[in-house]
């Protein structure tokens, strides 16, 4: 599951008792994002059926965390596609404290970015203008909702297997074209080395094992000029803070 985020119009319906209800763009068809996606207008046709057919309602969920029964705010009321993207009314639950204070960060303009969860069933890479994009051509939709920039990201993100499975995903994404921004080849490359150090380092000591950790068996007096190699930790930290800046520049 992907997800995509962008400045929404949003616009809060407060004219009818305050009741929860915003309207808002939340994907855009046509143009080229930060990591060269582009989404086609018709992309979300047949997974708007589906959950017509359904009858079950698209879930409205605050920066996907998806695990938090707290922040499942509110539900979709209505889904079109517009000539300018995705278009949702929603309805937020008013008696559920974190949907309430959600509600205000939207009145006030605090909030104004929404982002929507996804999985890529037809898409391509394509020539536009001279350059390589990622067209997105049909999308199955599993949950929209406001989100901060950079807080976009479910609570099981920073979960090692979470981190290591976004990352697989990305790798996916390459084999079928997509492009990999420099930074983002950077944090992916630093990751590695972070991971190479520590698997080097297990080579040498012994793995540990469940009941019992690896010993550290270097004298107190180590040779200055020999190489620190990274801790499992920092490796991980690596793997999860590249996954983490993935997502956010692929959201």
């Amino acid at each position: 599951m992907l997800t995509k985020s962008l400045p929404a119009d949003v616009k809060a319906a407060v004219g009818e008792g305050d009741q929860g209800i915003f309207d808002a763009v939340v994907a855009v068809f046509g143009n080229v994002d930060s990591v060269g996606d582009r989404i086609v207008k018709g992309a979300f046709s047949d997974t708007l059926k589906e959950w017509g057919t359904s009858g079950d309602p698209i879930p409205v969920l605050w920066s996907h965390l998806r695990d938090n029964p707290s922040y499942h705010i509110g539900v979709v009321t209505e889904a079109k596609e517009t000539d300018q993207g995705l278009q949702v009314r929603g309805q937020l639950d008013l008696d559920n404290p974190a949907a309430a204070q959600v509600w205000r960060l939207l009145k006030g303009r605090r909030v104004t970015q929404f982002s929507f969860a996804y999985d890529i069933l037809d898409g391509g890479p394509v020539q536009s203008d001279g350059e390589s994009v990622f067209e997105l051509r049909r999308l199955k939709l599993y949950e929209v909702g406001p989100t901060l920039i950079g807080a976009n990201q479910a609570t099981d993100l920073l979960g090692t297997k979470s981190a290591i499975r976004e990352l697989a995903q990305v790798a996916e994404q390459l084999k079928a074209g997509r492009v990999l921004s420099a930074k983002n080849e950077s944090l992916l490359r630093d990751a590695h080395a972070a991971i190479g150090g520590v698997l080097a380092a297990l080579d040498d000591s012994g793995k540990a094992t469940a009941d019992e950790p690896a010993k550290d068996e270097e004298p107190s007096g180590a040779k200055s000029e020999e190489p620190m190699r990274p801790s499992p930790a920092s490796a991980l930290s690596a793997v999860q803070a590249a996954a983490l800046d993935l997502e956010l520049l692929t959201a």
